[in-house]
């Protein structure tokens, strides 16, 4: 499928523990952030009105495998990859690199739901526009 994106992120203060690292629940966020960062790039979003309906991302499943530590203020390449493209979710592959050393990889698959209201949803087929948005392929068959 190879739908990439790629950003960078600094380490801020607020990122780190108490001996200066990363630490490791600020990966997740940053492939969130990212995650966001890549829909918005398709005029997407993790919550947006669909036709006549609302639309969300909730996340069901997430992973990360960490290899090096990294630092305050130090800047992470983070490359993200649309890898499947399920009926109903999606999955993202995130790796994360200092200076071309490899960090960190991980994943994170949402579901598209329906949202009826507040803490009301429920799964519906990803619709083939949005699909089509995905995969850069806007033009009508």
């Amino acid at each position: 499928m190879a739908i990439k994106y790629h950003t960078t992120r600094r380490v801020e203060f607020a990122d780190t523990d108490m001996a200066g690292i990363m630490h490791f629940a600020r990966f997740f966020c940053f492939m969130e952030e990212v995650e966001h960062e890549f829909l918005r790039s398709r005029g997407l979003s993790v919550m947006m009105t669909h036709g006549d309906r609302r639309i969300g991302w909730p996340r069901v499943a997430a992973t990360c495998e960490f290899f090096k530590p990294v630092y305050f203020e130090e800047v992470l390449d983070i490359e993200l990859e649309l890898q499947r493209l399920g009926e109903k979710s999606l999955t993202f592959a995130a790796v994360f690199k200092k200076d071309g050393e490899l960090i960190a990889r991980g994943t994170i698959t949402t579901c598209c739901c329906q949202v009826d209201g507040p803490g009301k949803m429920h799964a519906v087929p990803l619709p083939d526009d949005i699909r089509r948005i995905l995969l850069g392929d806007e033009t009508d068959s």
